[in-house]
């Protein structure tokens, strides 16, 4: 690791967590919520998803799909479903040790962490405490405005989001952080991917990491010409 600042740019489903936050999370809240019902809706929302992607769908659409299903929610019940689901989960074994232990270390060289993720802040954010995680480039649901005519609508979701963070709108948000941040040289910065999808976003940085049993994804990074090929595997 450098002796120099620098900054370690993690994504979140099946590379730091063992889960996809956003459909676990889905079920917990929808059951937890409405019991036998939201099971039912959770599996006619999962088989919508499921028969889209197959179709084709792009994953971008499917996220913005996914958020529209919050579309009249109040934003801090949602949020406080996500501290609950957050705390269930983790004492069931939620994070991907190897790289909760990599992050760690980082932070103790004095990192900074940032998390990249598809996933919204309700999920998130109890995420990133837990892991000293200073940073989010993530799906932020828009929430309808204040005012006169809609009072408390600031806690509203919409059902609309911000651009996905998903595939190559990671690599874009990362170029965008590491431009905000010039002292930092991204050949010293670390980026941690378990899917094909996130080679965009890998490339960014000089110290590429692939999570888990990811082949397409390494074989993807062996063919680049970084630094030092040992660190492609986690």
């Amino acid at each position: 690791m450098t002796s120099r600042s620098y900054l370690v740019f993690a994504d979140v489903d099946e590379t730091l967590i063992h889960c996809k936050s956003m459909f676990d999370f889905l079920r917990y809240h929808l059951t937890g919520r409405h019991g036998a019902a939201g099971a039912a809706e959770h599996d006619r929302l999962l088989a919508g998803f499921r028969q889209a992607a197959d179709a084709g769908t792009p994953r971008e659409q499917i996220n913005r799909d996914y958020y529209a299903a919050y579309a009249g929610e109040s934003a801090a019940t949602i949020a406080a479903w996500g501290e609950r689901w957050f705390a269930d989960r983790a004492a069931g074994g939620l994070f991907i040790d190897t790289t909760r232990d990599a992050l760690r270390a980082h932070r103790e060289a004095g990192a900074e962490i940032v998390l990249v993720s598809g996933s919204f802040p309700a999920c998130l954010d109890p995420i990133a405490r837990a892991v000293g995680a200073q940073h989010m480039l993530c799906s932020r649901p828009l929430v309808e405005a204040d005012g006169p005519d809609n009072p408390g609508g600031g806690d509203t979701y919409t059902g609309l989001i911000e651009t996905p963070m998903i595939g190559a709108q990671k690599a874009v948000a990362v170029r965008r952080f590491l431009a905000a941040r010039p002292e930092i040289d991204p050949r010293d910065c670390y980026a941690y991917g378990d899917h094909p999808s996130d080679l965009p976003m890998l490339e960014c940085v000089g110290h590429p990491v692939a999570v888990g049993d990811a082949p397409v994804l390494r074989a993807l990074l062996d063919a680049r010409p970084f630094p030092n090929p040992l660190e492609h595997q986690l």
